[in-house]
């Protein structure tokens, strides 16, 4: 199959490369020629785990490559991919669909012969629609269909995640185009992956439903800390009792800062405007945002008691700002939050995290960037354990205590424990929900 793919942001470059890894031929589209002069010379815009040697490999075999010209990429494409940002728009919560419809309005312009239009960006209910009366009044003639094919990817592990997936959700509106989109994802029927068919407006509907019920149960769980803290229970424990139960789980009942990242914030944001917009709320999702915010206000004020109070004057040394492991989004992350209080509050902030300094420099204004953890503690006042890098959940606490000028730790992931904090020289351990 021939595939355009419009956007090489994450969604669209990781589809991308793995779209050419299934042997489809793919040219990935973007109007950044930065980005494009990047990308064809061997360098990848984006931490992902993996995805350099995936990218460098279907390249070399001639079935990827990359193009600011839209107008050749679409042409004679079996289907086109929109996978451009939809960014919460300032004021009121709704996705913002400008890219979109920009993407569809061009496409419509440079299709020749029968083609899928498939919208890989994450969109309201409702959009898939849109996209098609763009294109049918932007060319009466187009021979076209449009699809929905939300993505589901976790970044840093986005690769396995499209390869290996827990579902693919295509949603259509008739025989022709499910047959495209079954030859795009023929790799997956072999291997017995579940893919779903559905209308377009279910499709986009899962997207959100999804999203929003993983973030009800992140902040479930963070709620459920704040009251372990009052009545002397571990979360980790009730964690580790609830998630057994199989109609719960155990994924995503890790007691930490919030959620934050490209998704999770933006998605109930957008899905709460829908239900207002349709008079009917989205009390839970709009509960969930509410409590998430309090969440991290509740985080900058165990980092200030373990300050005794008092911030102005402090060395706080921070490890890890991205909003996940394995990722260089910064993108509603946690530390953006917390940060930028403690500087506000007066404290000396000094920073350490794998891949968060490109993004971060920009974020971050006024911290100190450090290589490794054992430089950021020396003579600093507390550390603050803020994303769970591989690299931090085996530091040597007895160096980390015993190079700092009071050794108290917030421990913001509960990687350790108290017991084990304590042993090792700490005179202060402070965890969630502990």
């Amino acid at each position: 199959m021939r595939i355009a793919m419009i956007g090489t942001g994450y969604v669209g470059l990781v589809s991308g490369v793995c779209f050419s890894d299934f042997g489809h031929d793919v040219i990935c589209v973007d109007k950044a020629e930065q980005k494009i002069d990047m990308l064809k010379a061997g360098e990848v815009p984006i931490y992902e785990p993996g995805l350099d040697v995936l990218m460098a490999k279907n390249v070399a075999a001639g079935r990827l490559s990359f193009s600011t010209d839209l107008k050749t990429a679409v042409d004679g494409a079996d289907a086109v991919f929109i996978a451009v940002g939809t960014p919460t728009r300032r004021g009121d919560g709704h996705a913002d669909l400008t890219y979109v419809m920009a993407a569809a309005e061009e496409i419509a312009q440079a299709v020749t012969g029968y083609t899928v239009i498939v919208t890989k960006s994450t969109v309201p209910v409702g959009t898939n629609r849109k996209v098609q009366e763009v294109v049918a009044a932007t060319n009466p003639t187009a021979e076209f269909d449009v699809a929905s094919n939300p993505e589901f990817l976790r970044e840093g592990a986005a690769i396995d995640d499209f390869m290996r997936p827990d579902r693919v959700v295509v949603g259509v509106e008739n025989d022709r185009a499910a047959e495209v989109m079954a030859e795009i994802y023929r790799p997956l029927y072999l291997r017995d992956f579940p893919i779903l068919t559905t209308d377009l407006e279910s499709a986009e509907m899962i997207k959100y439903a999804a999203n929003a019920f993983l973030a009800t149960k992140i902040t479930f769980i963070n709620e459920i800390a704040g009251l372990c803290e009052k009545v002397g229970a571990d979360v980790k424990e009730v964690s580790r009792g609830i998630g057994l139960d199989g109609r719960i789980g155990n994924k995503f009942l890790h007691a930490g800062p919030g959620y934050g990242g490209s998704c999770f914030p933006k998605d109930t944001a957008a899905l709460a405007r829908i239900g207002q917009d349709h008079a009917y709320p989205m009390q839970i999702t709009e509960t969930v945002i509410r409590v998430n915010d309090e969440v991290k206000k509740r985080m900058i004020e165990k980092i200030r008691d373990a300050c005794d109070d008092r911030l102005n004057g402090k060395t706080v040394a921070v490890l890890g700002v991205t909003f996940k492991p394995n990722t260089d989004d910064m993108r509603d992350a946690p530390s953006l939050s917390i940060i930028p209080a403690l500087i506000g509050g007066g404290a000396k902030v000094r920073v350490v995290d794998p891949q968060g300094k490109t993004e971060g420099d920009a974020l971050l204004p006024g911290v100190e960037w450090c290589d490794d953890p054992y430089t950021a503690v020396q003579g600093a006042d507390v550390v603050v354990l803020l994303t769970e890098w591989n690299e931090f959940r085996a530091l040597n606490l007895t160096e980390l205590a015993g190079s700092m000028n009071s050794a108290r730790m917030v421990d913001l992931r509960n990687i350790y424990s108290k017991s084990q904090a304590l042993k090792s020289g700490f005179e202060t351990y402070v965890g969630v929900g502990r």
